[in-house]
């Protein structure tokens, strides 16, 4: 079984360059927790494999040349969590703009899945990249 550590590290090998891999890495149940997706229209939670291949499937598709660089991974003292800060660029596909984020990761597997991702990012950034507002909530 993998540590959490070590599928994070899979993620970033696997989430553009082998995304048939990438998928075999996700629980049925997986929730991803995106808390800064709502100021650029998108959702906060996405729950089941169903929702997250979904919104997966559009950001690989609106990112061409994405590429994970500088990661760091700390383990957690219990092998079940995670927490990774990486940094990360591409090209928006609509707009023709660089995207250049920074991103931290915390996670949790469970029977060498990944089951929950909590993940952070600068929503200014992509609302650059994407050349949409940023919505603010109220």
């Amino acid at each position: 079984m993998y540590s959490a550590a070590e599928l994070l590290k899979h993620h970033f090998e696997t989430f553009v360059d082998d995304h048939e891999k990438w998928k075999s890495l996700i629980a049925p149940d997986i929730v991803w927790e995106l808390p800064f997706a709502p100021s650029l229209g998108h959702p906060e939670k996405l729950v089941g494999r169903e929702q997250v291949l979904n919104h997966v499937a559009w950001f690989v598709g609106a990112v061409e040349s994405f590429r994970f660089h500088d990661i760091r991974i700390q383990q957690f003292a219990d092998s079940v969590s995670a927490v990774a800060q990486v940094k990360a660029q591409g090209i928006i596909t609509e707009t023709g703009k660089t995207y250049s984020q920074e991103y931290v990761l915390f996670v949790s597997v469970s029977e060498g899945k990944l089951t929950h991702i909590r993940e952070y990012f600068d929503p200014v950034q992509a609302s650059y990249a994407l050349d949409s507002p940023v919505v603010m909530p109220g």
